[in-house]
């Protein structure tokens, strides 16, 4: 599922496409939306907020689109040809004299007053790539729950909205915590937030993540997609646990979890002390 900073930089370049020009053509290939007419009105800008897209329209509406796991926005010139997938992937096209918008494979497409977009974002928590971030009231969110694990805490986009499994697992990695570990235990939480927003932001204008500065093939994160291979800090075989099996050093990692393991989480055991996955040995 894409980052926070990934929906980010799609905003940006959908904004710097379609933002003060006239649509001359649209086509939402969703049944809901199948005869909406946007075709003559003028987008008025792009909006990221966590990893929800909000593409403003005259006339008081807005198209909310979310990229889920595989979800996608291309920019094109008129006349070149689309690469994002095949045609049947294709669920939006917005279309303007100077550029066309293709969104691929988007399992949220809906079309509503601006005024209501409270009703699709408005439960979101603090956003560090937005106006609102705030630091404070995302640990207060966080800490609401003090026996959840933080790991789950720093997924839920009510806490603080842009985090996704990737952040999550090189976020206790580098705050020396398992994922596993209460939110109310973790030391400095303050730190885990602050650390977010400046992870988030480091790699907003950038393709891909990066958490070690290094930007080698193999070495940008830390134990995320690095199962059985050492720890860079330790050397300690990171281990993987995800959906439908058990936990984990082999090369490429198991092939699942524990059944209460919703996503796939890295970790390194020595320089994450602290709870193991339920039913890990």
């Amino acid at each position: 599922m894409p980052e926070g900073d990934t929906v980010w930089l799609t905003a940006r370049r959908l904004h710097g496409a379609l933002a003060g020009r006239v649509l001359t053509a649209a086509d939402l290939r969703v049944p809901a939306l199948a005869t909406a007419g946007l075709a003559g009105r003028r987008v008025l800008d792009v909006t990221p907020r966590g990893k929800h897209l909000l593409t403003r329209l005259e006339g008081g509406a807005t198209l909310h689109s979310h990229l889920r796991m595989d979800g996608s926005w291309h920019v094109y010139a008129p006349g070149e040809r689309w690469r994002g997938g095949p045609q049947w992937q294709v669920r939006a096209v917005l279309a303007t004299a100077e550029r066309v918008a293709v969104g691929y494979r988007l399992p949220v497409l809906e079309l509503l007053p601006t005024s209501e977009e409270h009703t699709v974002v408005g439960h979101l928590g603090p956003d560090p790539l937005g106006p609102d971030w705030d630091p404070h009231e995302a640990v207060r969110r966080m800490l609401s729950r003090p026996d959840r694990a933080v790991g789950e805490a720093l997924l839920d986009q009510r806490n603080l909205a842009g985090v996704g499994n990737v952040y999550k697992c090189e976020l206790c990695f580098l705050r020396g915590v398992s994922p596993w570990t209460p939110v109310g235990q973790v030391r400095a939480p303050d730190r885990m937030a602050a650390l977010a927003a400046r992870l988030l932001r480091a790699n907003r204008e950038r393709v891909g993540h990066v958490t070690t500065g290094d930007t080698r093939r193999g070495r940008t994160h830390w134990v995320y997609g690095r199962a059985g291979l050492p720890c860079l800090r330790c050397g300690t075989p990171v281990l993987r646990a995800g959906p439908g099996g058990g936990t984990g050093a082999g090369p490429g990692g198991v092939t699942g979890g524990p059944p209460d393991v919703e996503r796939v989480t890295y970790w390194c055991p020595r320089c994450q002390p602290g709870p193991a996955p339920a039913g890990d040995a």
